[in-house]
């Protein structure tokens, strides 16, 4: 006689449960994942502060060992039970996932590698399938569209924005650059200036001494405040064209579900168009 394979064994009962959200055990071992990062990600940034890694080191070296356990079973039974252990493993979840599980080992020839541990919080993606959040992913399509059209217009502003910068720091060296104890000591310094000064983040490491360079300054900052706003106009048109583009083909830009002309809202999400 036969023995009935272990559930954990058969492999039909482990896709349900690993590669399943619509099951009760599926979402428990989804969520119990999701803990387990946590965990793992909570121990690297302790581990990174010399007094509690001291005082917790024993916890911690048991804590990884357990975590590197858990990442490597659940890695290796996707693998095992997957319909297509190939096209699991160079999918973009499996290769998450091998990411994810590889850096506790590469720390045996790589002591530095033990950060990339890390790596561990894109897992956090499978989130999306617990909380049944996909609808969602169809506005990032969406949104990676209108940046892919978008790229040239981005681009060209990008080139602009370079000259510009280049100009105004070769303004500023001119003003400022020939004063005694000066900050503007060279045109790098300058260009390095403008963009801080620019994309107002200002740091305050380098300022101007002279009434007309803070007059200049002053200027640069609020050309600042008008050009950080043209990236976005961009994309956002760009996003309402892809958007009604595809309504004028008869799909849904939330689901591609098919809709006709005269529909208010999708019948397949309740978006509405």
């Amino acid at each position: 006689m036969s023995m009935k394979k272990p559930v954990w064994m058969d492999k039909e009962n482990l896709y349900h449960i690993i590669f399943g959200t619509d099951t009760k055990c599926g979402k428990i071992y989804d969520v119990v994942l999701m803990i387990l990062i946590t965990i793992s990600i909570l121990v690297t940034f302790i581990e990174s502060v010399p007094s509690l890694a001291f005082v917790f080191k024993t916890v911690l070296e048991i804590l990884e060992a357990l975590m590197t356990v858990a990442f490597t079973f659940d890695y290796v039974a996707r693998l095992y039970c997957a319909r297509n252990p190939k096209q699991y493993a160079f999918s973009f979840f499996g290769i998450i996932d091998f990411l994810s599980t590889i850096p506790p080992y590469l720390v045996l020839l790589f002591p530095s590698a033990r950060y990339m541990i890390l790596l561990r919080t894109f897992r956090f993606i499978r989130v999306f399938r617990v909380f049944k959040l996909f609808t969602f992913i169809n506005e990032g399509y969406l949104l990676m569209s209108s940046l892919r059209r978008s790229m040239n217009k981005i681009l060209v502003y990008f080139i602009f924005v370079v000259i510009l910068v280049i100009c105004l720091g070769t303004l500023m060296y001119m003003v400022e650059g020939n004063r005694p104890g000066t900050q503007f000591t060279d045109l790098g310094t300058s260009v390095y200036y403008a963009i801080v000064t620019m994309t107002t983040v200002g740091y305050g490491d380098i300022t101007p001494v002279t009434p007309l360079g803070r007059l200049f300054s002053a200027f640069v900052m609020l050309l600042g405040y008008t050009i950080i706003a043209i990236p976005t106009g961009i994309v956002t048109a760009t996003f309402v064209d892809e958007t009604n583009r595809k309504v004028e083909k008869g799909k849904c830009p939330r689901c591609g579900g098919k809709v006709g002309k005269k529909d208010r809202y999708c019948s397949h999400c309740g978006e509405k168009l």
